[in-house]
């Protein structure tokens, strides 16, 4: 991701930082992952919306998690507590956003895959930052020096 970085064009090189890269690949895919799952739940078994939806995104957001995690934020910190701020986010996101906005989207008219993707986009910002500077954030070392 560095290396794609540095070669952006037009200067982004200088205000991309390579997590946004990184997060951006690991959640592109994890997307892809729940709107399969999604559609083969509610298209494919006939099962109500909300459940299909809870079912895809815990799946999406699990795979999201291991994946950042190690690929992209590369964290060594203890996983259990990365692990349940990592659900109090995803909590908070799946309240606001997958079925506040994505299931509000649905009842007006529009169709449900449209508004997953309404809601992924407002998800997306959201959960860069919760994972960057809370789940994720980089630990301070103790300068002994100053210490």
């Amino acid at each position: 991701m560095a290396w794609v970085v540095r070669r952006l064009p037009f200067g982004l090189a200088r205000v991309v930082p390579v997590d946004l890269l990184g997060f951006a690949t690991v959640n592109a895919f994890c997307f892809a992952v729940d709107i399969l799952l999604l559609s083969v739940l509610r298209s494919g078994l006939s099962l109500p919306l909300w459940i299909s939806v809870s079912v895809a995104y815990a799946c999406a957001f699990a795979v999201s998690f291991l994946l950042n995690r190690t690929l992209n934020f590369r964290s060594h910190a203890a996983v259990g507590p990365q692990a349940g701020l990592f659900a109090v986010v995803v909590v908070v996101d799946y309240l606001a956003l997958i079925l506040g906005v994505g299931t509000g989207l649905a009842a007006l008219g529009v169709d449900y895959r449209l508004a997953r993707v309404a809601a992924g986009a407002c998800e997306a910002g959201y959960m860069y930052c919760a994972m960057r500077f809370l789940v994720f954030r980089p630990r301070r070392v103790p300068d002994l020096a100053t210490d």
